[in-house]
């Protein structure tokens, strides 16, 4: 198990491999027409596909230690690295965003700004084009994966594209006699860089922070109550490590079951999950259900075994 979760981290690394390939590529072809061109949305960006490179990198890292086997203090393994990389990631875009929206103020309010020359359009377009095809490209190989991080890189790459469009399309109306629209359009691009990388913070943060989808919860449930002989669930809980699912939890069964048949009854929950779900590890603790309490949560008796 352990090695094909560890194979599927070293495919999400040849994910963020091709977008820093692509963000290097086009982050110097825009910043040098911005440059040439004298536009603010396009150097705003550039300057993002920068912030991206390092954001991708600290990525890179996090699916590498994340690779790294269990040792001494670290019992768990190291997958919480990934979730780690992806927060250090959404530090950075937010930084660089800041920064674009405080350039691009002050260029807006520039009376003597002049309209950026057309070829900075179309290379926003062409760079949106390329951007669509990387976000296509790591999406797919997230979903394969199962990745929180690739998945944030296929959203950023998604955003980057949009990012383009906005600004070629800042650069066009810019030449109606509206220099203006360049400024604006990059401080729009700040929003949008903001906009992600509070979407990656939030949600890497929620990983951390061991939140759990609930819907997710209901449908483990449902699987380990359909499962013969489980009477009730008491408890359950689930929480990540990097791509990795763990789930622990309290089920009744019949109180006049043999320990052995108790046991057997707690390993096909487990294979149960494992196989419908994938989840990483599954921990079942095994209660009679003639106890009873006020913290006793009996969801359902279909399969239960009469007593």
């Amino acid at each position: 198990m352990d090695q094909q979760r560890y194979e599927q981290l070293k495919m999400g690394e040849r994910g963020v491999i091709v977008s820093i390939t692509a963000y290097i590529i086009l982050s110097l072809l825009k910043l040098v027409i911005a440059a040439a061109t004298n536009s603010e949305a396009l150097k705003a960006d550039g300057l993002n596909n920068v912030t991206d490179i390092i954001a991708s990198t600290a990525v890179l890292i996090g699916l590498k230690l994340s690779r790294k086997p269990p040792d001494d203090d670290h019992p768990y393994g190291h997958w919480k690295a990934e979730s780690v990389a992806t927060l250090v990631a959404s530090f950075i875009m937010m930084s660089v965003g800041i920064q674009v929206l405080y350039g691009a103020a002050h260029s807006f309010f520039d009376m003597e700004k002049k309209a950026p020359d057309l070829i900075a359009a179309w290379t926003g377009i062409f760079c949106a084009v390329v951007m669509f095809g990387v976000y296509r490209y790591n999406l797919k190989l997230a979903n394969r994966i199962n990745s929180q991080s690739v998945t944030a890189a296929a959203k950023d790459n998604l955003s980057d594209a949009w990012v383009s469009i906005g600004a070629a399309v800042g650069i066009i109306g810019s030449q109606f006699h509206l220099p203006w629209l360049d400024p604006l359009a990059a401080m729009i691009v700040g929003i949008l860089i903001c906009k992600t990388a509070w979407e990656i913070f939030r949600e890497a943060s929620h990983h951390l922070t061991d939140g759990f989808d609930e819907k997710l919860l209901e449908d483990y449930k449902s699987t380990i109550l359909n499962t013969f002989g489980v009477k009730g669930i008491k408890e359950i809980r689930a929480r990540n490590y990097g791509n990795n699912t763990v789930v622990d939890i309290v089920i009744l069964v019949n109180s006049k079951l043999h320990l052995q048949e108790a046991h057997d009854i707690s390993t096909i929950v487990e294979n149960v999950l494992i196989q419908e779900h994938g989840v990483y590890a599954v921990h079942v603790h095994v209660e009679p259900n003639s106890v009873t309490g006020p913290t006793q949560k009996t969801l359902n008796d279909k399969n239960s075994l009469t007593d």
